[in-house]
């Protein structure tokens, strides 16, 4: 049986934890609503763009543009996967939950044949570990997440692809549903997605639907290469700037439900160590009065 003192010095233990995970929660509250105001932001104009440009992509020639097309395969040519997960744990399931999802992608991938771009700390160490080819590394980015930091992933995707060592490039995040919900997404980025003839996107993510008639086509002024060259690089641009934000939100919901949860337990260790405390206390007591009666009645 632990003594006094060593039940003491854990709830002291559990209460200074308890202390760090209820901070811990309030700080992921407060980044959270930030970061939810800039998802819900992004959202409208990055899915409309999405909508558009998938349409288009069913209209046009794809060899209007590099990004329209798939380029000639070469003897390194992959699949691009970009993986964004945290730089931080302590976020619950959130890093998990995209790993194996990306370990699902890989393995349902005919012959292996998956490079990885790997957008935070957690995957970075993980996949590293383990030997896969990395191709785009980005670390320390959540802090404060920027357009440039989208473009910067973009350039190194679209550059992979267009020049033949990439045949396709998704990308798989953790997206923002609410402060108890958040959903792994894995998304087509390169070729730019067509919409079939009944107005419904062709990729892994159908939310993303079109509803535009299979008969409407656009006028373009400039020539449609010149708006290629400017819009699609922007587009792919936007969609990852848009996951970035979304795993971002969802992962202050992610810690902050789960330093809620360990608060919470936290408590409840206190309230059974404090009882297990009385009744050892208790003990003492009876056992020592027991001993002062026998003491006692033995002298007399």
């Amino acid at each position: 049986m632990p003594s006094l003192i060593d039940i003491r010095r854990r709830i002291r233990a559990v209460k200074s934890t308890q202390q760090i995970t209820k901070a811990m929660k309030m700080i992921s509250a407060s980044k959270l609503r930030r970061a939810q105001e800039r998802v819900v932001g992004a959202r409208p104009f990055a899915r409309q763009m999405a909508r558009v440009l998938n349409s288009l992509a069913s209209r046009v020639d794809p060899s209007t543009h590099p990004l329209l097309a798939e380029p000639a395969a070469r003897a390194d040519s992959k699949i691009l996967l970009i993986v964004v997960t945290a730089d931080k744990g302590l976020c619950g399931g959130f890093n998990t939950n995209i790993i194996k999802a990306a370990g699902g992608f890989i393995a349902g991938t005919a012959g292996g044949g998956v490079a990885l771009g790997l957008v935070g700390r957690k995957g970075r160490d993980f996949f590293r570990r383990r030997g896969f080819e990395v191709r785009i590394e980005e670390i320390g980015i959540f802090q404060r997440v920027r357009y440039a930091d989208a473009q910067r992933i973009a350039r190194a995707a679209i550059e992979e692809f267009v020049s033949g060592r990439a045949t396709k490039v998704f990308i798989v995040y953790n997206e923002f549903k609410s402060v108890m919900q958040q959903r792994v997404a894995t998304e087509q980025l390169l070729p730019i997605p067509k919409s079939t003839v009944d107005g419904r996107q062709s990729t892994v993510d159908s939310r993303q639907s079109s509803v535009e008639n299979a008969g409407v086509d656009y006028l373009y002024e400039p020539a449609p290469e010149k708006i290629f060259a400017d819009l699609l690089p922007r587009h792919i641009e936007i969609q990852i700037y848009r996951a970035l934000l979304e795993s971002a939100a969802a992962e202050h919901a992610a810690r902050m439900t789960a330093m809620d949860a360990a608060t919470k337990n936290s408590g409840e260790i206190i309230d059974s160590l404090t009882l297990y405390m009385n009744k050892v206390r208790q003990a003492a007591i009876t056992r020592e009065i027991i001993e002062v009666v026998s003491g006692a009645q033995s002298t007399d």
